[in-house]
């Protein structure tokens, strides 16, 4: 502690002082001069945001992107600053070490879209331990002392693109299919969704499954060699956004005109379905993603009880732009 300053040693300067302004005051007429026109005016104070919150994606993509704008939206009317990391390609070591920097930055509450739910549980738990609440999206980890789920049932969401192709191809053809990640729990999901209903409702062939497991230039050459292996196919499903990407890149170059339908509406398969490129996208209604995640990061911090599990739901996006909810 400061050894407090002698009253006797402050009285005198503020009477020097109050002497000084006064003589000033008294022996001149003339006026203070306005400031100048057009001058800058004094920069305001800025207050600190009341809350930090961090964002963590499985990886940089436009798909992600677009979520943040939304959160960064819902997040206007509050006091919030928002710190948002995604590795570069689909990297679980960097997305634990970017949930341990949060933690050593003490942010007021995370959200996660991890990629490996069971690998993601230590460092979940250990932000929750040191008062940071933490809500998962898109894909989960149930395991963890996670607060909540924002996202959709993704085995039903298989099923549902299951329909989607059933429909497509009459009951009958000869599929090609492209995925993310063998370990990667909602990839799995969508793929046994996609395979039950297809085995239990149609007479579809699926000719062989692919997965790029994180990487696009996997994704290109895993695309092009099923198309050419296969020249007889009818259809393709992406079940994840960089396939869907990479699918949109080889109907251009080639000017396949075979059904391709995609999951997860980033802008370019938006764009893609409008050109005919993709036939069907089935979406996670990821449009209120970012409210969500502001609301209940918000909630989190004020000790707010939220649901266990928000279901977003999903839809299928066609080129008549009309939206079948499920």
């Amino acid at each position: 502690m400061k050894a407090a300053i002698p009253f006797v040693h402050i009285v005198p300067a503020a009477v020097f002082l109050l002497a000084l302004l006064t003589a000033a005051g008294c022996g001149s007429s003339q006026e203070v001069a306005p400031p100048l026109a057009g001058a800058p005016a004094a920069p305001k104070e800025e207050r600190p945001p009341l809350f930090t919150f961090g964002i963590v994606y499985p990886m940089a993509h436009p798909f992600y992107e677009e979520i943040t704008q939304l959160a960064e939206k819902a997040a206007e009317p509050f006091s919030i600053q928002l710190i948002v990391k995604a590795p570069e390609e689909i990297n679980l070591e960097q997305q634990i070490r970017m949930m341990e920097t949060m933690i050593k930055q003490r942010v007021d509450a995370i959200a996660i879209d991890p990629i490996d739910s069971r690998a993601l549980v230590p460092v979940i738990n250990k932000a929750v331990e040191a008062g940071i609440p933490v809500i998962c999206f898109e894909a989960d980890s149930p395991d963890s002392k996670r607060l909540s789920y924002i996202g959709t049932d993704h085995f039903q969401a298989g099923t549902a693109m299951g329909g989607v192709i059933e429909r497509l191809l009459k009951g009958r053809g000869m599929l090609l299919v492209q995925t993310g990640l063998a370990g990667m729990e909602i990839q799995q999901a969508r793929l046994e969704g996609l395979l039950l209903y297809l085995e239990e409702h149609t007479d579809i062939q699926v000719l062989e499954i692919r997965y790029h497991e994180g990487s696009s230039e996997q994704a290109l050459a895993d695309m092009e060699a099923m198309i050419d292996d296969h020249p007889h196919f009818d259809a393709l499903v992406s079940m994840d956004i960089i396939s869907g990407s990479t699918s949109v890149l080889v109907w251009k170059a080639k000017g396949l005109n075979r059904d391709a339908v995609a999951f997860g509406l980033t802008p370019e398969i938006k764009e893609a379905v409008h050109n005919g490129q993709i036939a069907s996208v089935i979406s996670q209604n990821e449009q209120d993603w970012g409210h969500l995640l502001i609301d209940h990061l918000l909630k989190a911090t004020q000790k707010i009880a939220v649901p266990a599990f928000v279901d977003t739901g999903i839809q299928e996006i066609k080129k008549e732009k009309q939206a079948v909810a499920r």
